[in-house]
C-alpha cells in the first residue's frame, strides 16, 4: 500500500511540475478548499461544554491534475482538532495528513482508476462509497477500478480494494462487479423510440478473516442485485431487487438470516404538473467491510432516503433515519403549477407541492413457538416479501405553496404534520412518540438590483419532547455581502426554568469562488440526516468562521 501512495504522489508531482509547459500541453489544475472553525464557550443552560483547546478545526483541500487521457489528484485533510458532534471515538479522527490520492487513464472505451475512488452500484442497495463532509461521512475504496464500454449502451464495472477508516483502512477486502445495458443505444432500430429501456446487475463480496469464540462466522460475504428501468415520454418507472447472504453482526444480533430489499419508484411529468410515487421494503441489509463496526463506518450499502430531505430547520428537528435492519415505507409527492393570468396563478403562476410519506417496522413471527424474535445464532425470524408490521416509525404530510407576486415580492409559505417515534429512532427508551404541527413564511423582498432582504418565520407545536418552539431569520442581501440575524426560542419547553433562545448573528462574503462565513451564537443539540444517514449534533455556544474557495 506505501508503494501505491509513492506511485500516485510522483504521478501527481510530475502533473504539477508540467503546469509550467501548459500552454503547450494543455494540462489543467483544478480544486477546493474548506475550513470550518469553531470556538467553544459554556452554556450550562443550553448543555453546551467547553473543550480544552477552546477552538476545534475541520480542514480540508482538493488538488486534480488533468491532462489528456490522464488525470490525478490528492485530498489534504486536517481535525486539529474535530468539531464536536463528528464521528471520532477516541481521538480516532484528528489528525493531519493525505487519506486520498488517485490517478485516474482512459483509454478508447476503457477507464482505469488507481488508489481512492467513490463508486455505485444501481441505487446503492448492495454498494455505495461516498462522501458526505457534513454527516462526517467518507467510506472511499483504495484499491483499483475498471470500467469498460463493450458497445454503445453495454456498460461494464469492476472494482476491488479496502474502505477508508478514517486515517487508516478496515480489515475487509471488497470486491464487485456491476453492468448495464440500455438497449435503444445498443440497437439503432430503438433509437428514435419513445419507449426507453435499460437493465443492470450487480454483485459484491467482502472478505473478513473471522476467529469469533461464540459463534461459526462467514468470511467471504456476498450480495447481488438486479434492476430495470423503463420510460415512455413523461413516465418513468425503475426498480431493484437486492439479496444479501448470511451476515450475523452486533447490530443484528448474530442472527443468521440472509437480507433482501426492494425499491420502485415511478414519476409523471408534463407541463405544469408533476408526480413521483415510491416505495421501499427491507429486511436486514445492514452490511459493511467490517461487521464489528458501528455508526456509519465502513457502511458498504445505504438504503435510498423515502422520506423528505426538510430543509427548513424546525421540521428537521425530528428527521428519519433510514432502518437498514427492517423499514416499510411509501411516499407521493404532487407539483402542480396553476397557470399564469389566472384568479389562482395570477400575474406569474402558483406552484403547489403536497408530500406525504409513511415508514413501518416489517412483520416478523417467530421461527418456532420456543425461539424468540432475533435469538443470537439462529436464523433470527421469518418475514414476507412486502410485509408490514404494526410499529409505525414515522409519518410526514407537507404542503408548500410558492408564489411571485410581482417583480419584487416572492413567498414560500409550508405546513407539515409530523409523527415521529422517539423511542426507536433515536434508540432510548421512556420518550413519547412525537406529534407536531408546524408552520413556515418564508419571504423574501427585492429592493433593487442586486439587494433584497429575507424573513423567515417558523412555529412548530407539540406537546412531546421539548414542546413548542419558534424562529425568526432576517437576512439582508447586498453585492458579494450577506447579513443575518436568527433566533430560535424554546418557549413551550415543559421546563418552565429552562426555555432558552438560541440566538445568532453572522454575516459573509462571497466573490468568485471564495466565500467567508463569520457567525456568533448558539445550537440546539439534535439529530442531523442527510439521505437517511444521520449524526448526533451537539449543542453549542461560540464563534464558528467558514472559509472556502474553489479554482
Amino acid at each position: 500500500m506505501k508503494k501505491l501512495t509513492i506511485f500516485i504522489l510522483c504521478l501527481i508531482n510530475a502533473g504539477v511540475f508540467s503546469l509550467y509547459s501548459q500552454e503547450n500541453n494543455g494540462g489543467q489544475v483544478t480544486g477546493n478548499f474548506q475550513s470550518d472553525v469553531q470556538y467553544y464557550i459554556e452554556d450550562n443552560q443550553i448543555g453546551a461544554v467547553a473543550v480544552d483547546e477552546s477552538i476545534l478545526v475541520n480542514s480540508w483541500a482538493n488538488f486534480a491534475y488533468t491532462q489528456g487521457k490522464f488525470s490525478a489528484g490528492f485530498r489534504y485533510e486536517g481535525y486539529l482538532n474535530s468539531l464536536l458532534g463528528y464521528p471520532n471515538q477516541g481521538g480516532i479522527n484528528d489528525g493531519i495528513g493525505i487519506p486520498i490520492k488517485w490517478a485516474m487513464f482512459t483509454n478508447d472505451n476503457l477507464e482505469i482508476t488507481v488508489g481512492n475512488y467513490y463508486e455505485q452500484f444501481g441505487n446503492g442497495l448492495i454498494y455505495r462509497s461516498y462522501e458526505e463532509k457534513t454527516l462526517g461521512v467518507d467510506n472511499a475504496m483504495m484499491g483499483f477500478r475498471v470500467k469498460y464500454t463493450v458497445a454503445p449502451g453495454v456498460y461494464l464495472k469492476g472494482i476491488v480494494g479496502k474502505q477508508r477508516y478514517y486515517w487508516d483502512y478496515g480489515p475487509g477486502i471488497v470486491r464487485g462487479f456491476d453492468g448495464e445495458v440500455q438497449f435503444n443505444d445498443l440497437f439503432k432500430s430503438l433509437s428514435e423510440s419513445n419507449f426507453r429501456f435499460a437493465a443492470g446487475g450487480s454483485f459484491v463480496s467482502k472478505y473478513q478473516e473471522e476467529s469469533n469464540p461464540t459463534y461459526k462466522l462467514p468470511q467471504n460475504v456476498g450480495s447481488a442485485a438486479g434492476r430495470i428501468n423503463m420510460s415512455y415520454k413523461g413516465i418513468n418507472i425503475s426498480s431493484e431487487y437486492a439479496y444479501k447472504i448470511n451476515d450475523p453482526s452486533p447490530e443484528n444480533k448474530y442472527i443468521y438470516k440472509p437480507g433482501q430489499a426492494f425499491l420502485i419508484n415511478a414519476t409523471y411529468s408534463q407541463k405544469g404538473l408533476g408526480i413521483v410515487l415510491g416505495t421501499k421494503w427491507v429486511d436486514n441489509m445492514l452490511s459493511r467491510s467490517d461487521r464489528n463496526a458501528s455508526l456509519s463506518d465502513l457502511t458498504l450499502n445505504l438504503m435510498p432516503e423515502i422520506s423528505k430531505n426538510h430543509t427548513y430547520t424546525l421540521p428537521a428537528f425530528y428527521p428519519y433515519a433510514s432502518q437498514p435492519l427492517g423499514e416499510f415505507g411509501v411516499k407521493a409527492n404532487v407539483f402542480y403549477k396553476i397557470p399564469k393570468k389566472t384568479a389562482l396563478g395570477g400575474k406569474y403562476g402558483t406552484t403547489i407541492s403536497l408530500y406525504y410519506s409513511r415508514v413501518h417496522d416489517i412483520d416478523r413471527t417467530r421461527i418456532s413457538d420456543t425461539i424468540p424474535v432475533f435469538s443470537a445464532g439462529t436464523l433470527g425470524y421469518q418475514s414476507n416479501l412486502f410485509s408490514i408490521g404494526k410499529e409505525l416509525f414515522y409519518q410526514d404530510m407537507t404542503i408548500e405553496i410558492s408564489k411571485k407576486w410581482n417583480k419584487k415580492f416572492y413567498t414560500n409559505l409550508s405546513y407539515v404534520n409530523l409523527l415521529y417515534n422517539y423511542n426507536l429512532l433515536r434508540g432510548v427508551a421512556g420518550y413519547d412518540n412525537v406529534y407536531a404541527h408546524i408552520a413556515i413564511a418564508d419571504m423574501t423582498y427585492k429592493i433593487k438590483r442586486g439587494v433584497a432582504i429575507r424573513g423567515e418565520f417558523q412555529g412548530m407545536f407539540t406537546d412531546q419532547d421539548d414542546g413548542n418552539w419558534g424562529l425568526g431569520l432576517i437576512e439582508l442581501t447586498i453585492p458579494k455581502w450577506f447579513f443575518t440575524v436568527f433566533d430560535n426560542w424554546n418557549y413551550g419547553n415543559p421546563d418552565s426554568n429552562n426555555r432558552p433562545h438560541y440566538l445568532s448573528v453572522g454575516f459573509g462574503y462571497v466573490s468568485g469562488g471564495n466565500r467567508i462565513q463569520l457567525s456568533y451564537g448558539k445550537q440546539r443539540e439534535g439529530v442531523m440526516c442527510i439521505g437517511g444517514v444521520c449524526r448526533n449534533v451537539p449543542a453549542s455556544n461560540g464563534l464558528s468562521l467558514s472559509i472556502s474557495s474553489t479554482f
